[in-house]
């Protein structure tokens, strides 16, 4: 192939590029502009227990959440970790201990899909919080997605109802 020709097919890959770049962005915009990305909390009174309240075992099985009422809201806190005998409880990414750490914020029903809760989750090992829903499709089944933006930019994980025990420091049994 000459240098004319790779130079086309290069500007031609730029464009196409450039072009879904676009595209993207104008759907994210349609997206955020008709309210579907994150919907707006359903209005009322927080009910007090709900198949969302519990304790729940990460899908890694290597946390415990405890997810209640905080106020008017939901919150997860991390009430459970697996680690090993000889190792210290682990660490946030500012040094503070990740047992007790509150990692689901602000929770509260979506308005336009019952049964599903928006609000936070934070990342400890970067300190960085994001956008989340979290919903319970069956019984002793939660899924929680997290993402950026909008619910189509992130991940879900399903997380089971825990009923073993946890120890001193937070620790999960080996």
């Amino acid at each position: 192939m000459d240098s004319a020709h790779g130079q086309a097919g290069e500007s031609f890959r730029r464009a196409v590029a450039v072009l879904r770049c676009l595209a993207a962005g104008i759907g994210a915009v349609l997206f955020l502009t008709t309210g579907l990305a994150y919907a707006d909390p359903a209005p009322g009174v927080l009910p007090t227990s709900g198949p969302e309240f519990g304790y729940w075992l990460s899908e890694k099985h290597d946390g415990v959440f405890h997810i209640a009422r905080c106020g008017e809201v939901l919150c997860g806190t991390l009430v459970g970790l697996l680690y090993g005998p000889t190792e210290p409880v682990p660490k946030s990414r500012d040094g503070r201990s990740e047992c007790g750490l509150t990692m689901l914020t602000g929770f509260t029903p979506m308005s336009d899909d019952p049964g599903r809760w928006a609000g936070r989750i934070l990342d400890p090992d970067t300190g960085n919080v994001y956008h989340a829903q979290i919903w319970s499709p069956q019984q002793d089944v939660l899924k929680l997605r997290g993402y950026v933006m909008i619910p189509i930019f992130g991940e879900t994980q399903t997380w089971t109802r825990y009923t073993g025990t946890i120890g001193a420091a937070c620790r999960m049994p080996q």
